[in-house]
């Protein structure tokens, strides 16, 4: 006699991006009505994301010299490339806010604010409250009150989350998965086991080289980090223990489908996601976070 152990799934961090430029300018207000923001999203590209995770590109560093580098390698406008203001989550992350306003008043005072803002909405997106990876936020324009009692943190910080979220939802909204880099050591005879076991599992194998002078040959496949469990235990089943797996994680991958339309991956796991987290099931619409003018 014992209590009942609930064993649920393993859990999956997922990361929350955007495909595409917001297909317009979104504008939150704040709580008052006097301040408002204007921003678009935009994705950044896989290898932006991987020179900021390596640290060739990271916050604190020399914005003229950050800015050329920018330029040159990714394409960005220099003078947008030495107004970034902050990069989320953690301040790390591979998710950018940049200033590309002219001419605004009162800036630099509330930069704080929306800092923060950007900040909180990195680290908990809108799709399911997984981190944000690869996106990019254009602060397009600012309408503040003349009043700096009326442009305080409060009012300021909970506008410039609501404001990433709509933007990112304008633009193309979908789930990065972790995938798992697998090196697998198996005689020849038993390879075909080895596909197939991968293929049941959304892997493939892209490389496949034999040990000189012996029958065992080394596979490197991608498995999605959401079918591995268990993988070892199948793959030792159909090959009579002659397979010999080791994953590392290797990079994140977009999942196929839109989080809004039924019957697709993406729309399933950010449900079951939402779901686990306690949220509604559903997705929060765009005009929770998009205000009219």
């Amino acid at each position: 006699m014992g209590t009942e152990v609930k064993v649920s799934d393993p859990v999956v961090s997922f990361r929350e991006t955007c495909a595409e430029k917001s297909s317009q300018t979104c504008l939150s207000k704040s709580a008052n009505k006097h301040n408002r923001l204007f921003v678009e999203a935009e994705p950044l590209g896989s290898e932006l994301c991987d020179a900021i995770d390596r640290g060739d590109v990271k916050a604190g560093a020399d914005n003229k010299l950050q800015g050329r580098l920018l330029a040159d390698e990714y394409g960005w406008d220099v003078s947008e490339a030495r107004k970034i203001w902050a990069f989320g989550p953690d301040g790390t992350g591979p998710n950018l806010f940049v200033d590309t306003t002219k001419g605004v008043n009162y800036l630099l005072e509330i930069k704080e604010s929306v800092v923060g803002g950007f900040a909180w909405a990195s680290s908990n997106g809108p799709l399911c409250e997984e981190q944000m990876r690869g996106t990019r936020y254009n602060l397009m324009d600012v309408v503040l009150h003349a009043d700096a009692i009326h442009r305080g943190m409060g009012q300021i910080m909970p506008v410039a989350r609501r404001v990433c979220f709509a933007s990112m939802l304008t633009g193309g909204p979908g789930l990065l998965e972790p995938v798992y880099l697998c090196n697998i050591s198996v005689p020849q005879d038993a390879m075909g086991n080895v596909y197939g076991v991968l293929t049941q599992r959304r892997g493939h194998v892209f490389s496949e080289e034999q040990r000189p002078g012996t029958p065992q040959m080394t596979l490197l496949a991608y498995l999605p980090v959401m079918e591995s469990f268990g993988f070892t235990e199948a793959l030792r089943s159909n090959t009579g223990g002659k397979a010999f797996p080791q994953c590392s994680f290797d990079h994140w991958e977009p999942m196929s489908g839109s989080p809004y339309e039924a019957g697709n991956k993406t729309y399933e796991t950010v449900r079951n996601v939402r779901k686990r987290k306690g949220l509604v099931v559903d997705v929060p619409d765009l005009s929770r976070y998009l205000d009219k003018l």
